[in-house]
């Protein structure tokens, strides 16, 4: 994987590097600590407690992981666990971006930025033409998307257990 660019602060060194199995508990940390910030003006409390639950066991992780074949990547500012985000091969050269949650305190920094270029990096790498993700319709963070390339490309509502996941599916062409 090439070298992420440094956030614009150069005060705040960062390293983005893949992560396995043996980090799934610093995944979980951070899951933890940008879950509810991330959905709470979304989706009520009880959506958000189950998908969590289904989402960010050690089990499903590794499932994720293993059987899924999600990739990794998680992000260091200062030496701690700051980010994280993970992709995963779709047919006919298309990736899915599953996952890019960044520590509230370090929102604003450029970090989520560049999780964004670093798994655009691999994804180019692996001869990969398109990125796609989901994103609430309500979720802020839709700007912060179409800021890094992606165009709305469809919508899609998803169920999870007894909850729905109404999203637009963005695209950037690579």
């Amino acid at each position: 994987m090439p070298t992420p660019p440094t956030l614009p602060n150069p005060d705040l060194p960062l390293h983005i590097q893949p992560a396995t199995e043996q980090d799934i508990p610093t995944i979980i940390t951070l899951a933890e600590a940008t879950w509810e910030p991330t959905y709470r003006f979304i989706i009520s409390k009880e959506q958000i407690d189950y998908m969590y639950r289904v989402i960010y066991t050690p089990a499903s992780l590794r499932r994720q992981m293993r059987e899924q074949h999600h990739q990794f990547l998680l992000a260091y500012v200062e030496g701690q666990p700051s980010g994280f985000a993970s992709y995963s091969e779709k047919p006919a050269g298309v990736y899915h971006l599953h996952k890019i949650y960044v520590l509230p305190s370090h929102q604003g920094l450029g970090l989520g930025q560049q999780l964004v270029q670093a798994v655009v990096s691999a994804v180019r790498e692996a001869d990969g033409k398109a990125l796609e993700l989901n994103v609430n319709r309500h979720n802020p963070a839709l700007a912060f998307y179409e800021r890094q390339g992606f165009a709305q490309h469809r919508e899609e509502d998803i169920a999870i257990g007894p909850y729905w996941m109404n999203d637009y599916v963005l695209r950037k062409e690579l």
